[in-house]
């Protein structure tokens, strides 16, 4: 394989794990927001929450438990481990080709 097919197989890889870490990084701040009791009027935390919840979209209110904190750290804490396995995954495949 020529070195230069390498270099981009290379560098898609890192353009998706950086990806998915981004993801994982934005459902993380959510949770940590929310268990802080983050003030929602404000932009950033707004901002935040719209993201979080778009990415987790599939798996919000997945779980029914009792307290409101245990669905949100297991609903967008699932999310963020799905996008940093599948996403490192398909990076460490692609690093390979």
């Amino acid at each position: 394989m020529s070195p230069r097919y390498r270099t981009s197989a290379n560098q898609a890889g890192t353009v998706i794990a950086v990806v998915a870490d981004i993801m994982a990084l934005i459902l993380g701040l959510w949770i940590l927001m929310y268990l802080l009791d983050a003030n929602r009027a404000n932009d950033f935390v707004q901002f935040v929450h719209d993201a979080a919840r778009w990415l987790a979209g599939w798996s919000h209110d997945l779980f029914t438990f009792d307290a409101e904190w245990a669905r949100v750290v297991a609903g967008y804490g699932l999310a963020a481990v799905v996008y940093l396995f599948v996403g490192h995954a398909i990076a460490n495949r692609v690093h390979r080709h």
